[in-house]
């Protein structure tokens, strides 16, 4: 089975078309060193909680938009080999390709694939 690498960020909105150009760069260089398939969705509907959401999960601010992404690996084992390769790379380094939305709130995770149809 797949294996999928998710994240949640607070992205000010009014970086929308610097956060596209950043995430459509990154894509490349995941793709490159094995990502099946990399997926950044921008927040059109996307509710605040009282208990729990994703605003609330990372703080989003009035002046902010949530954005999903996902990144698709082949395995486990392609992910940790792949991501490793990802954060050596001198093409995600800051200076380079500097994250457009405060890095502290992100959150993100690795998820082993139990359905897919």
């Amino acid at each position: 089975m797949t294996y999928v690498d998710g994240f949640v960020v607070a992205v000010p909105t009014a970086n929308r078309a610097i956060f596209k150009k950043h995430a459509e760069d990154a894509a490349v260089i995941f793709r490159d060193h094995g990502a099946l398939k990399v997926v950044e969705c921008w927040g059109d509907d996307v509710p605040p909680g009282e208990v729990t959401s994703f605003p609330l999960a990372v703080k989003c601010k009035e002046d902010e938009t949530v954005v999903f992404s996902w990144v698709l690996w082949a395995d486990r084992a392609a992910r940790d080999a792949g991501m490793k390769r990802v954060m050596e790379d001198p093409r995600m380094a800051p200076g380079v390709n500097p994250m457009p939305f405060d890095g502290k709130r992100m959150i993100y995770g690795g998820f082993e694939v139990i359905v897919e149809r």
